[in-house]
């Protein structure tokens, strides 16, 4: 045979799986030597507190060799439950048979883990022992074991359980049934229905607390299935609030449509009260006759049942549901009419959009106002045409929710038809509603808009001019605040006056718009309306307080030049916020000038602990200890010689 050169890809191929098993190899020499060590651990004299946390760590690095060692300290009062951690995390059968031969050797507490630990680890050879255990005259020992042959499940167990119900002590006798049904809950999981209905039955006869009683109950009617309907309508009917409680939950848990039809007639004869109840129930259940029955107790019945399905189609209706939505929808009832608007919106079937823009071609009355009102809510862009229109109808309540959707669904056509609603109505809450839709829709349309408003700010009518100027403060741009500032030059008083509130707030929202800093600066040195003048004192400080083309130094060089027009302390403080925010040495100056009026000083002496606080490129140190050694000796207020003692601290 002859032998070919291994190729480099062969090579590689090698190496790896080479170096994979090096890796595991030594993983498992390091958890090897890790479970030597923890197990010398627990040979040894340490504290126990130590061999606490060493059973721990052998629940994550422990094997079979360390069983022998842990198994002994299941006696241990203070390290039993330590001991069953880590025996509990470790597979095969060696631990289990730890656990089992440790039921003959502890007692009391003890015994009562050690039974739980099999619990876990669902040991089948510990059935019998558990078994003898059952008549331990210790009940918590007894009940642990009861519970436990419930866990491990099985023919032998069931029927050892079954026996005990009926001679079990009364303390006993609850965790006896908990095994019961425990079991039989394992039955039902193979399939076994036939024995799991025995045991529930056995609980149900048995006298054991009622809780066991309601628990054997749920678990039968399951087992029965279709013909556990007739136990189930009796929970639902019975006056005792715990069984109807057990049957709602079952009447969730019940699988098949005959089941849901069979619920649904029966809630036609329940009493009021419990019908909407029994709809909650309904709809958690997953089969195709759930929906059928929440639309009819959406059309018809009591108020409360019919509050309850509609609420109920916010989860699970669809397109199918609107004839009836719509018909609460437009009712008299003004609670159902609500409910049914707010399930439309909120239904999660896109197809309700198409349904909402084919309807509305033709819609009238309420239900046009209806169906506007979800097309807006739902955001439904195929109906603007159709919401447009509506700005038409003669009705005020309709066009105002057609206005009231096209604020947020409208594009930019949508503003010229807002405008012309504008100029043909003179109702004070109609142009309020206007005014906020067509803001709206210049916040996302911008200077797209600006032509189309333009009726508004030519108009004669004051109140148009202002919801016009309002709308240009959204979109901003040399344009926008060309027609302000003439507004303000040529405008009726009332339209200067909001001119003039317009724009000084402009730097709020266009910081860096230097025309408007013009237009404000003009307006503070003017010999206007005093109102006027201390808007534009305001709103220029504003300005230059946020401007990012001006530097400190000019900064403060614009400030010194504004001090002239501030007649008031108002606008004194809105000047020395500025320039504390502007860290430089003419600030300094400007601020320590600023102390020698009262009605200011203490917000100039603050102003000046900031400045100092920074170290600042023409500061030097010994000005900036000047400086807040003089506020510290002349301030009044605390909290400003504070922070100017702790800044002192910090110059270097």
């Amino acid at each position: 045979m002859i032998f070919k050169k291994p190729t480099i890809f062969w090579c590689v191929v090698v190496c790896m799986a080479a170096a994979s098993a090096v890796t595991f190899t030594q993983a498992q020499a390091a958890e090897a030597w890790q479970e030597s060590d923890l197990i010398a651990v627990l040979q040894s004299n340490a504290e126990k507190g130590e061999k606490a946390i060493t059973c721990k760590r052998l629940a994550i690095y422990g094997t079979d060799r360390c069983v022998p060692v842990v198994a002994p300290l299941l006696a241990d009062m203070e390290l039993s439950s330590w001991a069953r951690i880590t025996l509990e995390a470790i597979p095969g059968p060696v631990a289990d048979a730890a656990l089992r031969d440790a039921m003959g050797k502890v007692k009391g507490r003890l015994l009562v883990g050690v039974i739980n630990s099999i619990a876990v680890r669902r040991d089948g050879r510990a059935v019998d022992p558990l078994i003898k255990t059952l008549g331990d005259p210790d009940e918590a020992v007894a009940s642990a074991a009861a519970v436990a042959l419930g866990h491990l499940g099985g023919e032998p167990a069931g029927t050892a359980l079954t026996r005990a119900l009926a001679n079990a002590p009364t303390g006993v006798r609850s965790a006896v049934a908990q095994g019961c049904i425990l079991c039989a809950e394992g039955f039902m999981a193979n399939r076994e229905t036939a024995k799991a209905i025995a045991l529930y039955d056995a609980v149900r006869q048995a006298d054991v607390p009622v809780q066991r009683h309601l628990e054997a109950l749920r678990g039968v009617i399951l087992a029965r299935g279709d013909a556990g309907l007739p136990l189930l309508v009796e929970q639902l009917r019975s006056q005792d609030k715990k069984r109807l409680s057990i049957g709602l939950r079952t009447a969730r848990e019940l699988g098949g449509q005959k089941v849901t039809e069979a619920l649904a007639d029966e809630l036609a004869q329940l009493s009021p009260d419990r019908r909407p109840l029994l709809l909650l129930a309904l709809s958690d259940r997953t089969d195709s006759a759930v929906l059928p029955t929440i639309l009819t107790a959406a059309g018809t019945g009591s108020k409360d049942v019919r509050l309850t399905a509609i609420n109920i189609l916010v989860r699970l209706g669809n397109v199918s549901c609107m004839p009836v939505l719509l018909e609460a929808a437009t009712g008299t009832d003004a609670e159902l009419s609500r409910a049914a608007i707010e399930s439309i919106i909120r239904m999660a079937d896109k197809a309700v959009d198409t349904d909402v823009v084919a309807r509305l071609k033709n819609a009238q009355g309420k239900q046009q106002r209806v169906l506007v009102e979800v097309a807006g809510q739902r955001q439904i862009s195929e109906a603007v045409p159709a919401v447009v229109s509506s700005l038409k109808s003669t009705d005020v309540d309709t066009r105002a929710t057609a206005v009231r959707a096209i604020g947020i669904i409208g594009q930019a056509p949508q503003a010229g038809d807002l405008v012309a609603l504008l100029q043909t109505t003179r109702n004070a809450s109609e142009r309020a509603g206007i005014r906020t839709a067509l803001q709206a829709i210049c916040g996302r349309y911008g200077v797209t808009c600006l032509p189309l408003l333009q009726p508004l700010i030519k108009s004669r009518d004051n109140d148009l001019q202002v919801i016009g100027l309002s709308a240009l403060a959204i979109i901003g741009g040399p344009d926008a605040l060309g027609a302000v500032k003439s507004a303000i030059a040529n405008g009726d008083a009332s339209v200067q006056d909001e001119a003039v509130r317009i724009l000084s707030t402009w730097p709020n929202s266009w910081p860096d718009d230097s025309e408007a800093g013009k237009a404000l600066l003009a307006l503070a040195s003017s010999d206007g309306k005093m109102s006027h003048q201390v808007l534009g004192l305001r709103g220029y400080l504003q300005y230059v307080r946020g401007s990012k083309a001006l530097s400190n130094e000019q900064k403060v060089t614009e400030v010194e030049a504004l001090l002239t027009h501030i007649k008031r302390p108002e606008e004194t403080r809105q000047a020395i916020a500025v320039l504390g925010e502007s860290p430089c040495a003419s600030a300094l100056d400007r601020l320590t000038a600023l102390t020698t009026d009262a009605s200011v000083a203490e917000e100039a002496y603050s102003a000046m602990v900031v400045v100092s606080a920074r170290n600042v490129r023409g500061i030097s140190a010994d000005r900036r200890r000047q400086v807040l050694q003089t506020v510290i000796e002349k301030s009044k207020n605390d909290g400003t010689k504070q922070r100017a003692r702790r800044a002192l601290r910090d110059v270097q």
